[in-house]
């Protein structure tokens, strides 16, 4: 759903989009671990995971699945038409409420809702909700944030 800046800001709070589901295999948490240097046993070595971890195997980084929300917005082509870039301005109220195991077709996907929309000076400023929930698992999200965005004027 296309907007331009004036729209998204006139845009009530409530939810906007949910993106498509996102796969997560072993290789991106493995990319992820190197590129991070967080390469503990529970996210990289799965025999290992198996047998001594709490899970059955390894675990994606709650990290890497926050990493994901701008590719959510993108995917659900969130981003203002007018906009030629936006800059992070910070997460609040993070919690990874539940470890997401790897496994044979696991993957998340992120509810996504307007919480605000303020045009300042230096462009409109956005606090978006973000609730990744894990396919098949309807319990509730493993990770949410809220995330704040300036998505810069033309």
């Amino acid at each position: 759903m296309s907007r331009t800046l004036a729209e998204l800001a006139a845009t009530p709070p409530g939810e906007l989009a949910v993106s498509g589901w996102i796969d997560i295999d072993q290789s991106r948490v493995d990319r992820f671990a190197e590129a991070t240097h967080h390469t503990h046993w529970l996210h990289i070595d799965p025999d290992r995971a198996a047998t001594d971890g709490a899970y059955g195997g390894t675990v994606a980084h709650g990290f890497l699945v926050l990493s994901l929300i701008n590719h959510a917005i993108d995917q659900c082509g969130l981003r203002p038409t007018d906009s030629p870039y936006a800059l992070n301005y910070g997460v609040d109220r993070v919690r990874f409420l539940k470890p997401m195991p790897i496994g044979d077709g696991f993957r998340v996907r992120d509810r996504i809702s307007l919480i605000e929309a303020e045009m300042r000076e230096t462009g409109l400023f956005t606090r978006t909700g973000h609730a990744f929930e894990i396919e098949g698992d309807t319990d509730k999200p493993c990770v949410v944030a809220e995330y704040l965005s300036v998505w810069a004027h033309k």
